[in-house]
This record gives structure tokens, sequence and C-alpha cells, in this order.
């Protein structure tokens, strides 16, 4: 009776032992996927300066480089998810890590700065596709008493990869592997993307939505048409001397953000379906928390792109410098992360949210205070404390923020809700990225030669951190529309959908 036992729960033993192990092969390689998202989304800013002098960019290609890939990227997350509830998570993760390390390879490869533009777009794009299946497919292969210990390694991953991507981008920039100057930065996904795309289609489960919303094209056109047509003339019109067209394609966007209000609502009330759902912003804690994500995305994206030009053109540092200087910062960043979501937030609620904007504030001002005093001659340790009080106030910001945001969201609409406050964040960078040529190009003059250059470099850094944290007391004030004490905290009834969004927008915008 024993031996007989023993070879009857033999091969379901086998069976359930190869299924565990594939799918932590199927999370390692998602995870492995997110990693590289991450860190490209940091790794860039740090070999900007190189890629200008390297390629002779103009400024307004350097901010398409970081924008285009920002705007790309929200244009297509929420309909990214849906395209996976449709025809399989699977399917279209593959497609997105095989699109997401072609387009890699042409940026390594980019003979020009336009085609460069362009890559980072498609890169986007195809980040777009995959990044919105690593929660699907988590969901579809682990079961929900498992779920709390992945995405404590996707924290864990996040984190890494915040602190990772600038050392990275800085070791490889430094380094000019083969000669190569700053390309190596995009080509390292190579390697990667290849060994995800063959190991996922081996240990990847497919999945599909049972009741999956249909896909909304024209939504998604608009929202870049309208993006596209305030964006461009704002990167180009200083460069171009601020045509007339420039300001006539801004004020059509606001046209063409009207038209997309109004066919979201007739396609709401077609087939319940939009790619936005307006009925989202009548939750007054929602419509503020959109403001502030968008706001916030703003600020974060006028400071990464001007802090990288002010150390290593303006102050002339290195790259390898320039990384090694932002280090208390992610370190700051990841700390006040933990706490604020942990410990401060379930008992002093909205407030900490509102102290982490102050802080921030503060952590701008003594920036500003030292780069004036200092000038030239400032040093990375000198740097330390404004950066560290700056990342604290991010800390305690970023990582609670969707959260509140999501707290008087009904649960049927939380997945779009968590899509939109995504694609929000996305876009705000995208603008901030767009202005750095008003507030910070603009109060540079032209034809300047160094030492010129240099000194109006840091001038301008300092005049940017003025619109910073202007930005930032504009989202204090919006953050008393959000909830005094988020509801989940007080129920204890956080999703996975909203953990994730908690955790992944924990991560620097760059």
């Amino acid at each position: 009776m024993t031996s007989t036992t023993t070879s009857s729960t033999t091969p379901e033993s086998a069976a359930t032992a190869a299924a565990d192990r594939r799918r932590w092969f199927a999370l390692a390689i998602v995870m492995t996927a997110a990693f590289m998202d991450l860190v490209d989304v940091t790794i860039v800013n740090i070999a900007i300066p190189s890629i200008q002098k390297d390629t002779g960019a103009s400024f307004s290609s350097i901010q398409w480089i970081t924008a285009g890939y920002a705007l790309a990227f929200a244009a297509g997350l929420i309909t990214g998810g849906r395209l996976g509830d449709i025809h399989g998570r699977k399917k279209l993760f593959l497609i997105g890590i095989g699109g997401f390390t072609l387009a890699s390879a042409l940026c390594g490869f980019a003979a020009n700065p336009e085609m460069l533009v362009a890559s980072r777009i498609l890169q986007g794009a195809m980040a777009a596709m995959m990044v919105p299946q690593v929660l699907s497919i988590v969901h579809a292969t682990f079961p929900a008493h498992e779920r709390g210990k992945v995405f404590g390694l996707f924290g864990a991953v996040v984190g890494l990869g915040a602190v990772s991507g600038p050392l990275l981008g800085a070791l490889l920039t430094e380094w000019n592997l083969f000669g190569l100057e700053w390309r190596p930065i995009f080509l390292i996904n190579l390697p990667v993307g290849i060994a995800g795309l063959v190991l996922g289609i081996k240990f990847i489960s497919e999945s599909k939505a049972p009741k999956a919303l249909k896909l909304d094209l024209v939504g998604m056109v608009l929202v870049t048409l309208g993006l596209l047509m305030l964006l461009y003339p704002l990167t180009r019109g200083r460069e171009l001397g601020w045509p007339l067209w420039g300001y006539l394609s801004m004020a059509g966007s606001v046209l063409v953000f009207a038209g997309l209000v109004a066919y979201e609502r007739m396609k709401a009330r077609r087939d319940g379906s939009p790619l936005i759902e307006l009925s989202l912003f009548k939750v007054k804690s929602f419509a503020a928390g959109i403001a502030v994500q968008a706001t916030f995305g703003v600020g974060l994206g006028i400071f990464f792109l001007v802090w990288t030009l002010y150390m290593q053109i303006g102050l002339g540092w290195s790259a390898l410098r320039a990384g090694l200087t932002g280090v208390p910062f992610s370190i700051a960043v990841s700390v006040a992360a933990g706490m604020s979501v942990q410990k401060l937030v379930p008992r002093f609620g909205r407030k900490v949210l509102q102290a982490g904007a102050l802080t921030m504030v503060a952590g701008l001002l003594i920036y500003i205070w030292e780069a004036d005093r200092y000038g030239m001659g400032i040093a990375s340790w000198q740097m330390a404390l404004p950066l560290v009080v700056m990342g604290l106030g991010m800390g305690l910001i970023v990582a609670p923020l969707t959260d509140a945001v999501l707290s008087e969201v009904p649960k049927e609409h939380s997945g779009s809700a968590s899509g939109l406050i995504n694609t929000v964040q996305q876009m705000g960078n995208a603008l901030g990225l767009g202005l750095v040529s008003v507030v910070f190009f603009g109060s540079i003059g032209d034809d300047l030669v160094p030492p010129q250059l240099n000194r109006a470099f840091v001038d301008g850094f300092q005049h940017s951190l003025w619109y910073v944290a202007g930005v930032l007391a504009v989202i204090f004030l919006v953050m008393f529309a959000l909830p005094a004490k988020p509801q989940q905290h007080v129920e204890g009834a956080v999703d996975e959908a909203e953990l994730l969004d908690l955790t992944k927008d924990a991560q620097p915008v760059g």
C-alpha cells in the first residue's frame, strides 16, 4: 500500500514542482523587464551632455530624447494594458520586450540626433506595451496569499533601479567602452532583452481578461495630438524665435483636448470603454490627486534635466561625479518612501504628503542659496544636504500619493483610475521637459562661449529652481482637497493594483 501511494503521488508532486519553478522563472523575467524600463528612465539623463557633445544635438533635440520617451509611454499605457487583456498578456509582453530591445539597438546605433529621438519615441511606445502586463501576469500566475511577497520583491527592484540607473549610466559613459561614448547605455539592454524574450516564450503562461474593455484608439490619437501641439512649439519655439504658428499650435491644443473630452463622453455612453473615465473626476479627491500628479511630474521633469546640465555643462563635472553626487538623493527617497507608507501616513494622513511638498521646497531653497554662495566652486559634499532634504520630501509624496488619490474611487473603477494616474504623471513629466526651454534655456543668452556658458548654466539652474519651488507650493495647496486620511488605511483594504502603482510611482522621473 505504501509503494502504491508513493507511485501515484509522485507525478502530481513533480508537476506541482515544475509549475512552481515556471511561475518563479516567469516572475524573474517580468521583474527584469520592469527593472530594464526603470533603469532606462534614469540612465539617459546622466548621459545627456555626452550625447549632446558627441552628436552635436541641439538643446531642443536633447529635450525630445527624454520627453519623446515619456510622451510615447504616457500615450500608450492604457491602450497597452487593454491590448494585453484582449489579445493575451504574454503575447503583448513579448511584443513589448522585443520592440523595446530593437528600439534600444536603434538608439545605440543612431547616426544622428533625429534618429535617436525617433528611436526613443519607439522605445517609449514599446515600454507602454510591456510594462502594463507585469501586474497582470503576476496576478494570473500567483495566488492572492503570495502576492504580498511578490510586491515586496517588486519594491526592492524599484529601489535598486532608482539607485543603480544614474550610477550605471555614469559608469558606462565614463568607461567609453570600445570607444562608443554614450551608446552602451542603450546597447546594454540588448542581451537582457533577448534573454527575456527567449525565456519569456518558454516560461510565461498566457492569460486574458474574461471581460476586456474595448480599445479607444481615437482617444489615444487625440491625447497624443494635443500633447504634440503643445510640446513641439515649447521645445522649438526659442530656437526659431517664437513664430506665430507656435502660438497657434498651442492654442489649437486646447481645442483638441476639448474635442477629446466630448469624444470620451460619447464613447462612455456608446460602449462603456473610454480611454479616460471622465466620471472619476466627479470624485474631488481623485480630481485633486490627478492635478497633483500632473503638476508634480512637471516639476520633476524640469528639475532632473536642468540638474544634469548644471553639473556636467555648468560646473564641468564628469558623468561619474554627477552620478555619484545624486546617490544621497536616491537613498533618501527610498528611506522616506518606506517610512511614509508603513508608519507616517496611517497615523497622520494627508499632512505627510503636504510635509513632503514643504520639505522639497526647503531643499530647493537650500540648493539655490548654496549654488549662489559657492558658485562654480561648489563641491559634491556641499550638495548632499539639499539633495537629502529634497529626497526625503519626495519620498514622503511619491509612495503614498497613489493610495490617497484612489482612496475614494469606487472599487469597480480602481483599474481605470490607476492607469490614468500613471499616464498623467508621465504626461506631466513630458510637459516639464518641454518647459525647460522656457524656464532654463530662456534665461541663457545665445552665442555664449566658455566660461560665459558655464556661468550662464549655473545662473539658469538657480532660475529654474525657483519655478520648481513655485510648482511645489501649488501642489501643497491642491493637496488640501485630498482626504485627510485615505480610507484604505482605515479599512486596511489596499488591492494588488493599488500596491503595484504605489510602488511603481516611487521611481524618480528622469
